[in-house]
C-alpha cells in the first residue's frame, strides 16, 4: 500500500491544481489576469532579452538534456543515464498534459481576447492554458533540480524557466495564470517522471 501513496498524492495534487486553475479562469480571475497582462505586455515588445528567452525553451532543454545523455554515454555513467532518461521521459509527460490541457480547456488567448488592449510582434495560434512554453521550461529545470541538488544547478535552472514564463506575458502570448499554470504542470510531470524511474528503473 505505501509504495502507492506517492503517486495517489501527486495525482490528487495534479488533479486539484487543474480544477482550480479551470474554476479561476471560468468564474473570476479574467479581469485580474487582463490587468496584470497589461502591466507587463508593452505596446511595442520588441526587447531583445525577452524574445531569446521565449524561444530557447527547445534550445536550451534539448541541449541539456540530450547533452548530458551524450556525456553520460561516453563516461558509461548509468546514474546519469538514468538522470537524462528520466528528464526525456518528464519531457514527454508535459507535452501529452500540456496538449491534453490545451483540448480540454480550449481557453483563447489574450491577443483574440483583447486585439486592442494586448500587443504582440506577431499572432500565435493554438490554445492558451497552460502555457506550452513554461510548462516545457519547468520540466527542465525541476528535473535537473531534483537530480543534481547543487545550488548551481538549481538557481540557474529556474531562473531561466522564470525567464521563459516572463517573456511570455511580456509578448502578449499568455495570460499569467497560463504561466501559472504552465509551470505547474512541468513540474508535475517531472515529479511523476522522478517517480517512475525510481520505483521501476532504480531498485536495489
Amino acid at each position: 500500500m505505501s509504495s502507492k501513496m506517492p503517486i495517489k498524492r501527486l495525482v490528487h495534487i495534479v488533479f486539484y491544481c487543474v480544477l482550480f486553475q479551470s474554476v479561476s479562469i471560468s468564474l473570476f480571475s479574467q479581469n485580474v489576469d487582463i490587468d496584470i497582462l497589461r502591466s507587463l505586455n508593452p505596446k511595442n515588445p520588441h526587447a531583445v532579452y525577452w524574445k531569446a528567452a521565449s524561444s530557447s525553451y527547445l534550445l536550451v532543454s534539448g541541449t541539456a538534456t540530450f547533452g548530458t545523455l551524450a556525456y553520460a554515454l561516453i563516461k558509461k555513467d548509468t546514474a546519469m543515464q538514468h538522470n537524462a532518461g528520466e528528464t526525456i521521459l518528464a519531457l514527454a509527460i508535459d507535452v501529452v498534459a500540456t496538449e491534453g490541457l490545451k483540448r480540454l480547456i480550449n481557453r483563447t488567448r489574450p491577443q483574440y481576447d483583447y486585439p486592442t488592449e494586448v500587443y504582440v510582434v506577431s499572432k500565435t495560434q493554438g490554445k492558451s492554458f497552460p502555457s506550452g512554453h513554461t510548462s516545457f521550461a519547468f520540466a527542465t529545470a525541476t528535473s535537473f533540480a531534483i537530480q543534481y541538488k547543487k545550488w548551481y544547478v538549481v538557481v540557474p535552472a529556474y531562473l531561466w524557466a522564470g525567464s521563459v514564463g516572463y517573456s511570455r506575458m511580456y509578448l502578449g502570448k499568455h495570460y499569467p495564470s497560463d504561466v501559472l499554470g504552465g509551470a505547474i504542470v512541468g513540474a508535475g510531470s517531472s515529479l511523476l517522471s522522478h517517480w517512475l524511474n525510481k520505483k521501476f528503473f532504480q531498485k536495489k
